[in-house]
């Protein structure tokens, strides 16, 4: 069994940043990859980021190129979402999720574990 714990959620002004971490713990496999997703009320939950921990590739969803930035510590089996320029649309629950395949693409379903999640309010 895998456990993701995010960390990092508050309350922040349109403009400001925030940092998000996700730890997990528990099985370890030799190639994962660790998302985040993000649930915005009344809203299908929906794809912010993935990193490949093997090869180190990325995927970045269109809203959030060039504002957030995914990145990892592979001792600490930790990743961390860097959100710049937030704004009010950004207002969600972020949740971790990891696959333990490598992938990287959008459908939530091929994940295979989750976090709790944590909650990000951007204040316009």
């Amino acid at each position: 069994q895998v456990q993701l714990v995010e960390s990092g959620g508050g309350l922040v002004q349109a403009g400001g940043s925030l940092k998000l971490s996700c730890a997990a713990s528990g099985r370890t496999f030799s190639s994962y990859s660790m998302g985040w997703f993000r649930q915005a009320p009344g809203k299908e939950r929906e794809f912010v980021v993935a990193i490949d921990l093997s090869n180190l590739r990325t995927n970045y969803a269109d809203p959030v190129k060039g504002r957030f930035t995914i990145s990892r510590d592979n001792a600490k089996k930790t990743v961390y979402l860097q959100m710049n320029s937030l704004k009010p649309e950004d207002t969600a629950i972020y949740y971790c999720a990891l696959d333990i395949g490598g992938y990287i693409g959008g459908y939530s379903g091929h994940y295979d574990y989750w976090g709790q999640g944590t909650q990000v309010t951007v204040s316009s």
